[in-house]
């Protein structure tokens, strides 16, 4: 099964749109706080990601909440 996961702060609009839109698809992912964990922010880093949101479907990078660039990354992933 493919890993996804939401990096995002709680105060950001569209890392909440993101969750929302991933819950209403019925995607299971890991959302990690980068403001709230220590471990989320390092490897926040390691991307190095400017801004929240970043969702990783698998090794797939999408930086920001852009639902087509999603759609299609979840479109090719293996969930159950």
């Amino acid at each position: 099964m493919t890993r996804i996961t939401l990096y995002s702060t709680r105060n950001c609009p569209h890392c909440r749109q993101a969750k929302a839109y991933l819950q209403n698809k019925g995607v299971r992912f890991q959302e990690l706080d980068v403001q709230q964990n220590a471990r989320a922010q390092k490897a926040f880093s390691r991307l190095g990601a400017r801004g929240v949101p970043v969702i990783m479907v698998g090794e797939t990078r999408i930086d920001g909440f852009d639902r087509k660039r999603l759609d299609q990354a979840l479109a090719k992933v293996d969930r159950p």
